[in-house]
């Protein structure tokens, strides 16, 4: 099911987000595909399609998130919310490795984020905006 989103809305959004996924970080330009508008809460469970619930998302973490809005944190095996981008702040939850490559749960919400997105994809480089830093 498409849903509409209008031009100045997705403006909002990519100005927001940095035109990045606001999951992995990855740009356009790091997976060769164009970003998605993710619902956080989705359609299906009576999300709205409004700038508190959309945010850039590329197309493998929307893919792997699907409509589920909280998973199994791999550590606890308690389930917990996926990372919501809108109302958590990315650092507070996640953090670049050493080099720079891969992106790790900090928190329970971080860990079962990245393990439901598989934000450590291989086939889709993203790489940390600052480097490794």
């Amino acid at each position: 099911m498409s849903t509409y989103i209008s031009e100045s809305l997705r403006n909002q959004i990519a100005s927001k987000d940095s035109s990045r996924c606001c999951y992995c970080l990855t740009t356009e330009a790091n997976s060769a595909i164009p970003m998605t508008y993710d619902h956080i809460k989705p359609v299906s469970k009576n999300g709205e399609t409004s700038f508190e619930n959309l945010c850039l998302a590329c197309r493998t973490c929307n893919e792997f998130k699907g409509d589920a809005t909280e998973t199994i944190d791999p550590l606890s095996g308690e389930t917990v919310p996926l990372f919501n981008p809108r109302t958590q702040k990315w650092t507070e939850h996640f953090a670049w490795s050493l080099d720079g490559t891969r992106v790790e749960g900090l928190t329970a919400v971080g860990r079962a984020t990245v393990a439901r997105l598989r934000m450590n994809n291989p086939v889709v480089y993203h790489g940390s905006p600052h480097g490794g830093d």
